[in-house]
């Protein structure tokens, strides 16, 4: 299951969140998002785990938790493009 995480402090880095996650399960991926030009982190980023059940733990566990002096924010990522307003799914 992919995990959305935001609000991570600028210092975090891909290892701090994998270190962070893997008291849960077996991450199978940590990305922390960044600008393109200068490398700098947009504070947020994504960590896959391989068990959806413990990923589900993690989010529950993590919500709302400070990590490197940050609250941070952890729900199940949605595709790029959901819940943004922009569906037009339903047109025929």
């Amino acid at each position: 299951m992919n995990i959305y995480v935001g609000n991570l402090a600028w210092k975090a880095t891909e290892q701090d969140l994998e270190t962070l996650f893997a008291y849960f399960g077996e991450v199978k991926e940590a990305v922390i998002i960044r600008e393109r030009k200068t490398g700098r982190s947009k504070g947020f980023g994504f960590v896959e785990l391989e068990d959806e059940k413990q990923a589900l733990i993690a989010i529950e566990k993590l919500n709302n938790t400070v990590f490197l002096e940050r609250t941070l924010v952890v729900n199940e990522a949605r595709p790029k493009g959901e819940g943004d307003g922009d569906d037009d799914s339903d047109e025929s």
